[in-house]
């Protein structure tokens, strides 16, 4: 459904400007209007995406897009990197997210965002 070239060029565009997306706006700059089952199956190609660029030293770029409620990822980006609690708490200090909520979760969320927006933009 989703070309994942066209939305990693979104993403690595967003990383550069130092924003995060909705999915709302994601799945408009792809020609979609929002539904569940778009955003399911933004989100499967978001985690595809992530998983290559860690395979080349690339830091996360699914954590860009995010609910417009509270600014978050969805449930599924934290679920996602479960495995790497613990790799990614010796790296950035923080502990994993306990709730995929709240002060944790969004700082959380904002260390991951910075690493995106560091990386992409000095390339």
């Amino acid at each position: 459904m989703f070309d994942r070239a066209e939305v990693r060029e979104i993403l690595i565009g967003a990383a550069r400007a130092g924003n995060a997306l909705t999915y709302s706006q994601m799945l408009q700059l792809l020609g979609y209007r929002f539904t569940r089952p778009k955003m399911r199956a933004l989100c499967a190609v978001l985690d595809t995406i992530d998983q290559d660029g860690r395979l080349d030293g690339e830091p996360d770029l699914a954590v860009l897009v995010v609910r417009q409620s509270d600014g978050l990822p969805g449930q599924g980006w934290f679920v996602n990197r479960s495995h790497l609690a613990e790799e990614m708490a010796k790296e950035t200090g923080l502990a994993w997210p306990l709730d995929w909520e709240g002060a944790e979760a969004k700082a959380y969320v904002r260390f991951h965002q910075k690493r995106a927006f560091d990386y992409w933009q000095d390339r």
